[in-house]
């Protein structure tokens, strides 16, 4: 675990970030797949939470949530278009082609039980000094996390920061296999341009410290897929 900044701290849960998740505040954010929750309970002993909140409700974002949860006796959060696949369980099922052979693995390998969710998330919520920003696209519920005092930034899956075959850190789109809406996620990652983040904290791929607008430059990209 390494702290990034004030109350933010990161948990890689996979060699070279390929998944991770974070603490903002006092609330833990994603949780990896279901064998991660060893190296979540691990460091939230060191840093506890009150709360727990998903990005978006994939098999490597809710993985361990209903162990966590029910570990910790604390609520889980995520946007009220996720709560159907957080509930159940059943989370690839907005994936493009929910049968093929790599959403079956996860469906099986990482997906995690469901968890009865407390509260939703919408535009303009709060969880402590963050705001939640409505960032649809590679699912349909997805939100990003924002504090605007540091300009730090919990992007989830919008972006990743590495290449998800070769590992090599860059900034890409999330793959379009895992993607319920390729343009809708374009339109989401402008507006997130438009907040001007210092520090970008990915679901996969190292955190971006964003001091000559890498991000900005790869967003302005990715507008010619519209």
């Amino acid at each position: 675990m390494q702290k990034i900044t004030e109350d933010v701290f990161h948990i890689p849960l996979m060699p070279r970030n390929g998944i991770n998740c974070y603490i903002i505040e006092g609330v833990l954010i994603d949780s990896g797949i279901k064998n991660s929750h060893h190296r979540i309970i691990r460091a939230l002993k060191e840093i506890p939470v009150g709360s727990h909140a998903l990005t978006h409700a994939h098999p490597d974002h809710q993985g361990c949530s209903d162990v966590i949860c029910t570990e910790f006796r604390i609520p889980l959060y995520c946007h009220e278009k996720e709560v159907s696949r957080a509930e159940s369980g059943l989370a690839t099922v907005d994936y493009p082609s929910k049968r093929n052979i790599i959403a079956r693995f996860q469906q099986k390998y990482w997906a995690g039980k469901g968890h009865p969710v407390t509260r939703t998330l919408r535009e303009n919520d709060v969880l402590g000094n963050f705001t939640v920003i409505e960032t649809p696209g590679h699912s349909s519920g997805h939100i990003s996390f924002f504090r605007e005092r540091d300009g730090i930034l919990i992007i989830g899956d919008a972006a990743t920061n590495m290449n998800l075959l070769t590992t090599c850190t860059g900034l890409h789109l999330p793959p379009g296999i895992f993607t319920s809406d390729g343009q809708a996620n374009i339109h989401s990652l402008k507006k997130l341009k438009h907040l001007n983040p210092r520090i970008i904290c990915f679901g996969h791929g190292p955190v971006l410290h964003n001091r000559n607008r890498e991000f900005e430059t790869f967003v302005d990209k990715c507008e010619y897929y519209l």
